[in-house]
């Protein structure tokens, strides 16, 4: 199946992802298809399945829990290892998919891939480290004479269900560590990147994932909303907006939830930073993937006694950022998702600017890509500066004191990450400390992220952390052994 989908790709013809359950990859259910953004064409064929294949899939996921609990961390470990191997000789062809299927340009679809790899390794390190405690249960007189242990165990059954910005890396830190804890899963793909999905279930597989740990089913609102709401399914690990967040925790009902939801990130410049180094940065991180990342550069508070400069730099550097197909190297920016997507960004762009904006560069749309766009100075009551506007453009805003655009900063719904610029320390832990957010970046933009690292938000950015490590966690539960009459501490 891999090297049909690597196929395809290379010859421009449509790909085809089919689902997988119950250890077979199977073409039934209801076709449909996703448009290359670049191209404007069918790109790949999926197939939703049918609720009886829906039935299927949870009861093999559910049946095979046992089975995936009782093999050693070091058996799965040794899975993820080889599958990042695999991951790293399939770099280009995976990328391709990336591209054809998203518009991601192929350089940063290489990109995702080295993080894929890196990702399988980290939940590899991370499934040799799951272990327990020995309690301290003779530290009170009632435990006296008795042995107390626990360790993590699986939860059985998780659902995953992941966006399509980063399809791959995202699908790899989910399934990875579902994997590495000992689950079994299934995975329901984003309807617009069902090929780079089944590819990343593929290449586990190849690396000797059991069959009976996985299944893959492509779909959209309705097929998670049936999903969530599954008796057998244990967790939820979801990445998208926050309405859907919200549609997933009612579908869920009383069950573990590790929600990474969206963002309009802050990025604040002092008047000590290093301007040129800033603006390079934002121009970088601003527009990647065109700006389809939750923790994109959106917002970036600029010290008045250096506005000017920083937009002059920030300007030159977004002129030098190559708009193209994103199939082609050495393209920086191809297109949005859709071109309903674009046509969204551009909407806001012009209302910003009809409300007395400064539009510095950008604003143009050819269907589904929209080119780098700066807009300075816009209402903070605007679209544009009040939700997550997910696509190719950037805000630029004037302050002139550091208390009030660590307030202004957290008047924003959401709250994962953000970046500051500036020389001072005592800055940089004030902003840490009272920023509303998961994270602060220093000497960066927002848009910057370690896959070992912890990563998630607050308010309606959602809640948990997903880096291998603490969704591990979130993926078992604390089991504990009692041992009565027995005693390691002694029984006096």
């Amino acid at each position: 199946m891999l090297r049909d989908l690597f196929r395809a790709a290379a010859q421009s013809a449509v790909m085809a992802a089919p689902n997988f359950i119950a250890g077979e990859w199977t073409h039934f259910g209801t076709p449909f298809e996703r448009t290359g953004p670049w191209l404007g064409e069918v790109v790949t064929q999926a197939w939703e399945p049918d609720p009886a294949d829906i039935e299927r899939a949870l009861t093999a996921a559910a049946a095979a829990a046992p089975t995936i609990a009782r093999l050693s961390p070091a058996h799965r470990a040794a899975v993820l290892d080889r599958a990042a191997e695999i991951a790293v000789g399939y770099r280009d062809e995976l990328a391709l998919l990336i591209a054809r299927e998203l518009g991601k340009p192929i350089s940063d679809g290489g990109k995702e891939i080295d993080r894929l790899a890196d990702t399988f390794r980290i939940c590899a390190h991370e499934a040799r480290r799951i272990g327990g405690d020995v309690l301290p249960v003779a530290g009170w007189e009632n435990g006296v004479g008795n042995t107390a242990l626990t360790y993590r165990a699986p939860l059985g059954v998780a659902l995953v269900i992941t966006p399509f910005n980063a399809p791959a890396n995202l699908l790899a830190h989910k399934l990875g560590a579902s994997f590495a804890a000992g689950n079994t899963t299934l995975v329901k793909s984003p309807p617009q990147a069902p090929a780079v999905s089944a590819a990343v279930v593929a290449v586990l597989l190849e690396a000797g994932l059991p069959a009976e740990a996985v299944q893959i089913l492509h779909g959209g609102g309705e097929l998670g909303a049936r999903l969530c709401a599954a008796e057998p399914v244990a967790v939820i690990s979801f990445t998208g907006s926050a309405a859907t967040g919200n549609a997933v925790a009612r579908a869920a009902g009383a069950k573990r939830l590790v929600l990474e939801l969206g963002g309009n990130a802050a990025t604040i410049v002092c008047d000590d930073a290093d301007v040129e180094a800033a603006a390079r940065i934002c121009a970088r991180t601003g527009y990647s993937n065109s700006g389809q990342s939750c923790i994109s550069v959106q917002r970036i508070y600029t010290h008045a006694s250096v506005l000017e400069e920083f937009v002059e730099v920030l300007t030159k550097e977004v002129g030098k950022l190559n708009v193209g197909d994103p199939t082609q190297p050495g393209v920086d920016i191809g297109s949005m998702v859709d071109e309903a997507a674009a046509g969204r960004v551009q909407s806001w762009i012009q209302a910003a600017v009809e409300d007395g904006a400064d539009l510095v560069c950008g604003g143009q749309r050819e269907g589904a890509t929209l080119q780098p766009s700066i807009v300075v100075n816009p209402r903070r009551d605007a679209t544009l500066v009040t939700n997550e506007a997910f696509g190719a453009v950037v805000v630029v805003l004037p302050f002139e004191d550091f208390d009030d655009v660590l307030e202004e900063c957290n008047r924003s719904r959401f709250g994962l990450q953000a970046g500051i610029f500036t020389q001072r320390m005592d800055r940089t832990l004030q902003a840490w400390r009272e920023l509303q957010v998961g994270a602060v970046i220093v000497n960066g933009s927002s848009n910057y992220r370690l896959d070992h690292v912890p990563f998630g938000g607050v308010k309606d950015s959602g809640f948990g952390r997903e880096t291998p490590a603490s969704m591990i966690e979130d993926y078992t539960q604390v089991k504990t052994l009692i041992v009565r009459g027995v005693s390691i501490w002694g029984d006096q």
